[in-house]
């Protein structure tokens, strides 16, 4: 890519970001309508999982270690578990709400779609993470 002229790049760049920007509204407008649609706003207790997820990268992964390398540094591992703690309660709240009979099928199916839209967006933020434009993690 780094043959492309400027202005080619820089569209390029906007419009990567700019899909991560829809895919970003559509997780959230999905978590809201499976609150609205039902009258029933449990769902957004796993709005908490999204919250929650980033804190463990962000206060005990130090930045000269990768969080996708193997490591002997406890904090580094410490933060793999809560992460997956976090990313499992994404998932299994909706699972709870569901089988308790708080939240019908339809909302499920929504939660769990902005679960895995969410998901994607972060997959995608990480693909692009890979080139010199957007080396942050």
């Amino acid at each position: 890519m780094s043959d492309l002229p400027g202005y080619m790049r820089f569209c390029l760049n906007t419009g990567k970001l700019l899909s991560l920007a829809i895919l970003v509204s559509g997780g959230i407008v999905l978590q809201i309508l499976a609150c609205v649609l039902y009258n029933n706003w449990w769902p957004m207790l796993s709005v908490l999982t999204y919250v929650l997820l980033p804190m463990p990268l962000l206060f005990f992964a130090g930045s000269n270690d990768s969080i996708f390398s193997e490591s002997d540094n406890s904090w580094v591992n410490f933060t793999k578990f809560l992460t997956g703690a976090s990313t499992v309660g994404g998932i299994a709240i909706p699972s709870i709400l569901k089988h308790a009979g708080v939240i019908g099928w339809g909302a499920f199916a929504m939660e769990l779609s902005s679960y895995f839209v969410f998901g994607l967006t972060v997959i995608c933020y990480l693909w692009m993470g890979d080139e010199d434009e957007y080396s942050i993690l």
